[in-house]
């Protein structure tokens, strides 16, 4: 049998770090002979964020561009691995959300009006890079008529212009169910189109009370 633990992760997914069968559902011994359960986590189950010079190039970069991550911004658990390797998910439209998910760390406070010159430094960054692939996802912006959609396209097309060769994958909201704003990023014909569910129809009246799974899914 597997324990697991709860952390809130990229855009946040809830990812499990289940505790090895040799631990025991209730506890038992960790790598180090000691007790682990009760008071306690075995070593394991923390991570430490990378101090490389990989680590330090990727943070200098965005911070030279203003740009915001959904790695910082969620408090995801994989950034230092992420930054270490020079890859980071680029979040736009803002760091504040307008919606309140349970389990999402993104700032609530008011949100602020987009940056019409986001779109060219989020390419300016990707260029910089060089990378293969890149991701980018954002708040939920229900205050906008078009839910940020404009943006959206504007920056996979700014991606696509000053870096031919990147694959993009976009990791959109809901946009409320909006058939044409979804068009309109699709119409930017990113490589990769998605959209979280982040967990079953049950749990979404308290995990993401502003949300729909069937509108996720329509």
């Amino acid at each position: 049998m597997l324990n697991a633990e709860r952390r809130s992760s990229a855009f946040g997914v809830l990812t499990l770090f289940a505790v090895p069968p040799r631990f025991g559902l209730m506890g038992g011994m960790n790598e180090t002979g000691a007790m682990a359960g009760c008071g306690g986590r075995p070593p394991w189950i923390r991570v430490k964020v990378g101090q490389n010079g990989l680590f330090q190039a990727t943070k200098d970069r965005l911070r030279a561009h203003g740009l915001h991550t959904v790695c910082e911004e969620a408090f995801c658990p994989n950034l230092g691995r992420c930054w270490a390797c020079g890859r980071a998910t680029v979040l736009i439209l803002g760091d504040r959300c307008t919606r309140g998910c349970r389990f999402c760390n993104v700032d609530k406070r008011p949100v602020l009006p987009p940056d019409p010159e986001e779109p060219g430094r989020v390419a300016a960054a990707v260029k910089e890079t060089g990378l293969k692939e890149v991701v980018v996802t954002s708040v939920t912006r229900d205050d906008l008529p078009d839910g940020g959609a404009v943006l959206w396209a504007e920056t996979v097309a700014a991606i696509r212009a000053a870096a031919p060769g990147t694959l993009i994958e976009v990791l959109v909201p809901d946009f409320g169910g909006v058939a044409d704003d979804i068009a309109t990023v699709i119409r930017a014909r990113p490589d990769v189109f998605g959209h979280n569910l982040e967990t079953v129809p049950r749990l979404y009246p308290q995990a993401r009370p502003q949300a729909d799974y069937a509108r996720s899914l329509a």
